[in-house]
């Protein structure tokens, strides 16, 4: 049976192993760590904006799975926050365990510990990954979903030092790129200013740290909304988010609380103890990263050329999803990127021709829209996901945003294209 190595287990992995395996290969998932999802394990924010209408198209292609379980594991939903409306928020302290179990229960192989540092060519073909104790893991296609941050050298050279975020460098090594072992070269996101990369757009705070009131309203709402001191407003942090989506006054002139399990705080860093001049924060403790004082992980530091395939340009059978493919930002966008990359990918092992979704509908604009533009002028200071900043703009122009599934399920049946994730490729 052909096969597909999945490298890296966040969503863009989990979705790509999904795809490539309703398409009839083989799968394997090669994750560093000891757990999948990465930072889905820190986020939780799913359908607000115009990821609602990218979710349902998604599902309506046939990548529902993943979006069932957010749902499933979800501890509110529709919800509205500055900016946002909609929302659907995932539980980070559950999810983790039954998106693993699916991916078993569906017969993909997940081998943790296990870090890909190189590749083994053949012209310009991966026939295999090495692994970290040398180990090597062949295949037919590959898909990278390795991300964009990391190695810890990076957080120290470009953000505030290693902030011992939830990917966790020190212990498990840093993101290899295997784009670049190939001999291809990545981009870099810069920020507004020019410097490199951007800082990771959240940190988690122990709920049961706060107030009994903010507990309550967190409980009771899915999300607080605290006005800050004058003296505390900082709009320049606005600017270094990775998510510039949140890049509204309301983020800067309050604390923005969502209900994750934990208390997601829409804030890259805060400094403890001015956080615990607030009130209701006075015992508030940081649970991810655990440097969240200080600073969070810096990301965009390794996106890999593609085509609108998936495919990396200079590898034939090379595919790449998630932030690896683009100066993407959220889970939604990692899923509908990793489930075309994975049905790809396996398509690619029987030398079969590669789907390209249309821009009739949202997804295919948004891979080709993002794909063509961050390769111009300024190209690398731009963000693209469907929640915000220029591409949710650019959804309302088209007349692509809406919360209408059957207006959603009807442009995918237009396309001819409903339920192909789940059309099995290969016999």
């Amino acid at each position: 049976m052909p096969k597909v190595v999945i490298i890296g287990g966040g969503w863009a992995g989990c979705a790509s192993a999904i795809s490539a395996r309703k398409a009839g290969a083989e799968v394997v998932i090669l994750e560093k760590t000891d757990l999948l999802l990465g930072l889905g394990n820190v986020g939780g924010i799913m359908r607000n904006n115009g990821r609602y209408t990218a979710t349902e198209e998604a599902i309506a292609l046939g990548a529902n799975e993943l979006f069932e379980l957010t749902d499933k594991y979800c501890t509110h939903e529709n919800i509205n926050f500055p900016g946002h409306e909609h929302a659907t928020i995932y539980n980070v302290t559950k999810i983790e365990k039954p998106v693993r179990q699916k991916i078993i229960d569906m017969g993909i192989e997940v081998k943790f510990f296990s870090r890909v540092i190189d590749v083994e060519m053949d012209d310009k073909k991966i026939v295999a990954v090495i692994l970290e104790n040398g180990d090597k893991i062949k295949g037919d296609a590959f898909v990278e979903t390795t991300g964009s941050t990391g190695p810890m050298g990076n957080c120290i050279k470009y953000g505030n030092g290693c902030a011992m975020c939830v990917l966790r460098c020190p212990s498990f090594g840093g993101r290899v790129s295997i784009s670049s072992r190939c001999g291809i070269e990545d981009m870099l996101g810069r920020r507004n200013n020019g410097d490199s990369g951007a800082f990771s757009g959240s940190m988690k705070l122990l709920k049961e740290s706060l107030s009994e009131d903010l507990q309550k309203e967190l409980n009771e709402k899915g999300c607080a909304v605290v006005p800050l001191p004058e003296e505390f407003i900082n709009e320049e942090k606005l600017d270094i988010k990775v998510c510039q989506q949140y890049a509204l006054p309301e983020f800067a002139n309050n604390i923005v609380l969502i209900d994750t399990g934990h208390a997601k705080l829409m804030s890259p860093f805060y400094n403890l103890e001015k956080l615990r001049m607030i009130p209701g924060f006075e015992s508030a403790l940081i649970v991810d990263p655990y440097a969240g004082g200080k600073g969070n992980s810096i990301r965009y530091l390794s996106v890999a050329p593609r085509d609108n395939y998936m495919r990396v340009k200079g590898v034939s059978n090379l595919f790449v999803a998630g932030e690896k493919s683009g100066f993407y930002v959220g889970h939604t966008e990692a899923i509908c990127t990793g489930s075309l990359a994975g049905h790809n990918a396996a398509r690619n092992c029987v030398g079969m021709y590669l789907l390209q979704l249309p821009t009739n509908l949202v997804i295919g604009d948004f891979i080709a829209y993002s794909n063509n533009e961050m390769h111009k002028l300024e190209g690398d200071k731009l963000r693209f996901t469907f929640a915000g900043s220029i591409y949710f703009n650019r959804m309302k122009e088209l007349d692509f945003y809406t919360i209408d599934k059957k207006v959603i399920y009807d442009r995918v049946k237009k396309a001819s294209l409903e339920g192909v994730y789940n059309k099995k490729i290969i016999k």
